[in-house]
This record gives C-alpha cells, structure tokens and sequence, in this order.
C-alpha cells in the first residue's frame, strides 16, 4: 500500500489524523469486541503506521484517546486511591432453586410484577471505568466497595476497550476484567518454564495482571473486559434508558464490549430453565464463567429495592457449583524440577469434566496430601478450578475398603537416590544434589532456553537422548560434546549435528547475566541476573560478595542473596563453574562499556524483524559497544535499525527527521547494523 501524499495544510493533515482514528476504533470495535473483522492486517497496520507518523510530525495534536496511547509511559511507584462515588456493592448468593424462588417471593411482595435480566458472571475482576465526554479518563478496582486502586494506565492496555465512545457522553460504567482461557494457559505455561508459581484460576491472574506496575506486562497478558451496568443507574441518574436490558443495548451502541448472551424473562421458572441450558453449555466459552446474574430489568423499580449495606436487594447471583466428578485414585506420582523440588501428582481413573477427560491432577505438596487425607485406592472427588486446572478435592473416607494405602513421601529423591531435605519455612521437600538425572533435564533445558544460553536446536529430544546416553551429566558437559557422539543418536544427522555444535560453540559468547539465568540459582530471575552482572562485572567478584554486599546491590533483597551464597558454597556447583570456565566460557560482563565506546551516549530502537540476528542478541550487541536500547522512537533516539516488515516505529523516525524534530535520526537496515558491529572491532560469530 502506498503511504498518503504530503499535505498541503496543517488543517488536511488534522483532518486525516482524525479520519485514521475513527477507522481504527471501528475496526477496533470490529476485531476485538465483535469478532468480526472487515479490513486485512496489512491496511490495519498502514493506518496505524500513518497515525504514528502524523502524531509525531504534529505532536501539539496527540489525543489521550488516541488508538497509539495504548501503552505508554514509565512503570508506576504505586496505584493512587479512588472513592466510588456509587459505591461498587457486591452480590447476594444464591446455590439452589429454592433461594432463587425466595428471592423472587420478597421482590414481588415489594414491586409487584417484574421481568428479570439474566447475565453469565464472569470470573474476573470487577473494574470502574469513567468517561468524560466520551473520553476514557480513570479506571478503578472495586476494592472494598468504597475505594479502590487507580489502574487506568493497565486498563488503557485492554484492546476491547475503547478509549473514546462513539458518543461525547459521561457515563461511569461497571465492568469485569478477565483473562481468556487460551491466555491463561499460555500465561502459566510461561510461568511453568520460568519457574514461578502458577496462578490457580483465570480469576486471580487477572487480578494479579491489573495490578502490574509496569502497564506494558498487563499488555503483554492479554486482557479482555465485559461491561455490565451504569453506576450511577440505581441513583436515579439522568440516563438515557429506564432499564437494565435498555443500558446494555446503549453500551454496546457506545462501542463498549457487552456480553451479547443476556436475555430477559418474566417468571422466575424461566430464569432457572436459563440457568440450566447454560450449566454445560457454558464449558464451550473462551472465558471462565462461575453463574449467572439475575437483575430486575426496571430501574424504578431497583431503586424502590434498595440496597443493604453490602449487597442490592435488585440482584442476586446463582453460583454454579464446580462440576465434580467421583473416582479412584490409583497412584501417585513424584516428580523432580529444576529446582530440585518434587511434586507430587494424583493419577486416577480417567473421568469427564467441564467438557474434557482428565486422569491426572497435581497435588503440590505432601502437606496437601496429608490435609485431605488422600490414599491410594480412595474414592475421591475432583473438579476443575476455574473449570480448567484438575484439581482433587477430596477423599471419600465411608466408602474405604480396608484395602487403601496411605501415601509415604520416600526419604529419597525418586531420580537419584540422594536425601531429600525440606528447608526452613518451605512446604516442599527438595533434592539438592545438583546431579540429579531428573534436575539435570531440567536444568539443560532451562540452560539452553532462548532468555539463557539461547542454545539453537537444544530441545527436549536432543536433552532426553544426551541425558539417556550419559554424555552429558551437567550443563558443563555440553561443551565437552564431539560430533562423532551426536551422530550416534537416533534420527540426528550431519547437518543437525554440526548446527548444534555451532549453537553451543556461539552461547560461549554470552554476557555473564545469560549465564547466571543459565544456571537456574533460586530466586535469580532473569532481571536479577542482569542487575548483578552489571554490578559485579565478573563471575569471581560475585562469588566472593558477601549478604551484606549483595543486599546493597539495588533490587536485590536477602532471599536472592541467601540463595547465591548458598549455591556458591556447594563444592559441586564450584566444580561446575570451574569447568565451564575451562571449556571457554565467558564469565564477564559484556554490557555497556566505557564513556569511549562507540556507540556511547546513543539511544537505539529495534523495529522489524532482523534475519540475521535476533533481537536479543542485537541489543547485547548495540549495550557491549556502550548504546542505549530503548523500546520507542522519540526526539531522543539516534538511531532506528528497521528489520523486515518494520512498522509504526519506523513511521514515526521517518516523520521525526522529515519534520525537523530530529533531522540526525539516523535509520539503519540489519546490513547496515552488522557493518557497523564489524567496524567497531565486535568478535562476533560468522
């Protein structure tokens, strides 16, 4: 597509930002909300790349609305405090028929004849959202009903929600943030890898991405919101509608997402025929739903019900119960992590539910195991907790036979044989032998991932097969490795084996920070690993730092301290580091260097995708020879290195040079890039 001509007037060109925006939220509107997309990516993308480039050449007509205002800005210090001018009540329960008859009985004894609205409850997180003159301007928790926390800027992130209405209106309207299912499994399936605790349900992922200082990790989770009532409807606010189900056909007319699955009815059997058609359909859903809503449509109506302190007397919520399932627990089963922690899972007798079939479900802990008086051979009862993770939630002790064992957790580790110990204030019993078969899978793989060592090609098959054959016992073992052994392996030929090898040759090469990831130390994530790099400079000089020096480090408090003290103690892992060191292994810092560097005092941003070089390895690069990479193109930036299908940021500099507002931005391809990598002296592999 070819960009629109120059502008003839600043008037022109005002108009046509204007005209971007209004095609952008529609089609916005269109992809995200309905489903239904009308124009290909590749125009999309043309808009907003033109947008990018016309906001940044007239930055006095930058709107806060903006589809570009997405994410931007700093990392907050904390979220500022809201009062609810309504306040954010919570609901009624109900869990039977019979309290949703009781409900219905006290409703008409007040208000007379009444038609009822029926909305899915989802499970997320109840939100605040105010709109001045069409204008999204604050979002809030709920938080206890009266105040909650400022998390605007997260919200601003949630695609499906516009930040300007299709009418100038105020409105303040009250909504539930959730994650989609196929985004928290991808969320915890990312936490799984990176070893950190998984989030138990779609529900407190969700809290727990709204509540992210930094908007761009809520944007990177894949948010969605549905927007279910007018706050300040039952204050008797002047409205354009008179009715619950009349507010959710004008909200979604505001180009706001509403769940399109409400219905209305006027007899309380028909609400629980409702209720029951959606008790299995509901499983077939992108999105985790608990129950269901239950509103009087009128709003006269609701006001003469009132609210108690805590809950309107206008609605209730029917919980649907977590569909379980009776079986036989068959097994137990131990595994070993990376981190030497050993997880016991529950292997039953495989059964139906939420509309998958499920034999295995993980038991965390011995503790758990104990708490719910778990054998094998026990009838239990399991479900599925946010209808997605199995879960067990019981045994069934009247219906034991005699013949039921009580699980033993072995003294040993079931891998290698070695102790098992449970540390200070930790549920979990651990294997600390650092050789560990078990561990040393895990431990090569987490070595060779792409944010460690980034070793090309090492996956599960190479590391199964590699472990099996005992050539490799360590991750030091892995630069010991010939291609006569590779060959010998099933299904590795010439080729894979050479790529391979070269892969592991290359991540000898890396900054100190990629290595200390590498070896999998707890409690030292990736940002931690880069913070002591930077601060230390070499592996010796951290080896040799005390509690009390590390602790001074910024962000790195005394469990991460603790942590490398002890891993640095262990012979085994000084033995280990010690060979890594033999086989060529860099253990320096390669960040920024001096104030003479040749790329000193620049400011560089990534845009596109590079053939050559990943991103990763681009930005090691550009910091080693002293440069800044930054994630957006502003005045500041001195360079753009603009890959394969670079877009709006590429835009953005070519508008920011031709308008004068930084005339030396310099803008590079990979080729460029590489030529000067070469020019500055980087010993960079061929």
């Amino acid at each position: 597509m070819t960009s629109h001509p120059p502008f003839t007037s600043a008037a022109a060109a005002a108009e046509r930002m204007e005209w971007l925006r209004q095609q952008i939220r529609h089609h916005d509107y269109l992809y995200y909300v309905l489903d239904r997309p009308e124009v290909p990516d590749a125009v999309y993308d043309e808009w907003m790349r033109e947008l990018h480039a016309l906001e940044a050449a007239f930055p006095q007509w930058v709107t806060p609305d903006s589809p570009t205002q997405r994410v931007g800005g700093a990392p907050l210090a904390g979220f500022a405090k809201v009062r609810h001018e309504q306040p954010m009540l919570s609901l009624a329960n109900a869990y039977s028929a019979e309290d949703l008859f009781d409900f219905d009985r006290r409703v008409r004894a007040t208000v007379g004849p009444v038609r009822y609205v029926c909305e899915l409850k989802i499970d997320g997180l109840a939100v605040s959202l105010l709109y001045e003159q069409g204008r999204f301007v604050r979002g809030a928790t709920r938080g206890d009903g009266e105040t909650g926390e400022d998390i605007t800027a997260n919200l601003r992130t949630i695609r499906a929600l516009p930040l300007r209405l299709r009418e100038p209106v105020n409105v303040e309207v009250r909504g539930e943030a959730y994650l989609p299912k196929p985004a928290f499994l991808r969320l915890n399936a990312q936490r799984e890898a990176a070893g950190e605790p998984l989030f138990a349900n779609p529900r407190n992922a969700a809290a727990g991405s709204l509540r992210q200082l930094d908007p761009q990790v809520t944007a990177d989770r894949g948010l969605a919101v549905f927007v279910y009532a007018v706050a300040d409807a039952e204050a008797g606010g002047e409205l354009p509608v008179s009715s619950q189900s009349a507010a959710l056909a004008w909200l979604a007319q505001l180009g706001l997402p509403v769940n399109p699955t409400y219905q209305v009815f006027e007899r309380i059997e028909d609400v629980l025929a409702h209720i029951e058609a959606w008790s299995e359909r509901r499983h077939e859903l992108p999105y985790a739903t608990d129950g269901m809503v239950i509103k009087v449509d009128d709003f006269a109506q609701q006001r003469v019900l009132g609210s108690t302190a805590k809950s309107p007397r206008w609605a209730i919520a029917f919980k649907y119960q977590a569909e379980q399932a009776e079986t036989v627990l068959r097994a137990i089963e131990l595994s070993v992590g990376r981190t030497g922690a050993v997880t016991p899972t529950a292997v039953f007798d495989p059964v139906s539910l939420a509309g998958t079939t499920v034999s295995r479900a993980s038991l965390h802990n011995e503790d758990l195991i104990r708490a719910r008086d778990l054998r094998i051979g026990d009838v239990i009862v399991v479900q599925k907790a946010g209808d997605i993770i199995p879960e067990v939630v019981s045994s069934l002790p009247e219906r034991r036979t005699g013949n039921e064992q009580p699980f033993v957790m072995p003294a040993d580790c079931p891998s290698c044989g070695q102790p098992l110990v449970r540390l200070d204030e930790e549920v979990a019993w651990r294997c600390i032998n650092p050789s560990c078969p078990a561990q040393v899978r895990e431990a090569i793989l987490h070595f060779g991932s792409r944010d460690a060592m980034n070793i090309t090609g090492l996956g599960e098959q190479w590391v199964d097969a590699l472990v099996r054959s005992g050539w490799v016992r360590d991750v030091a073992d892995l630069y010991l490795l010939r291609k006569d052994q590779l060959m010998q392996l099933e299904r590795m030929g010439d080729k894979l084996a050479t790529n391979l090898l070269a892969a592991i040759a290359q991540s000898k090469h890396n900054s100190l920070e990629r290595l200390l990831f590498g070896l999998g130390i707890r409690h030292v994530g990736e940002k931690a690993a880069k913070t002591l790099a930077s601060h230390f400079g070499d592996l010796a000089a951290l080896m040799a730092a005390t509690p009390e020096e590390l602790t001074a480090v910024r962000e790195i408090g005394p469990k991460i301290a603790e942590s490398l003290v002890a891993y640095f103690r262990q012979p085994s892992a000084r033995r280990l580091l010690e060979r890594l060191q033999a086989a060529g292994v860099n253990t320096r810092y390669l960040g920024p260097r001096s104030a003479t560097g040749p790329f000193a005092g620049k400011t560089f941003v990534l845009t596109g995708t590079l053939e050559r070089l990943d991103r990763k390895t681009a930005s090691a690069y550009i910091e080693q020879l002293g440069g800044r990479v930054a994630s957006s193109v502003s005045r500041q930036t001195d360079v753009v290195v603009a890959g394969h299908k670079a877009g709006s940021k590429l835009g953005k500099a070519e508008a920011l040079r031709a308008s004068g507002q930084n005339p030396n931005l310099a803008i590079w391809d990979e080729a460029e890039l590489l030529a000067q990598l070469r020019a500055a002296g980087l010993n960079m592999e061929k």
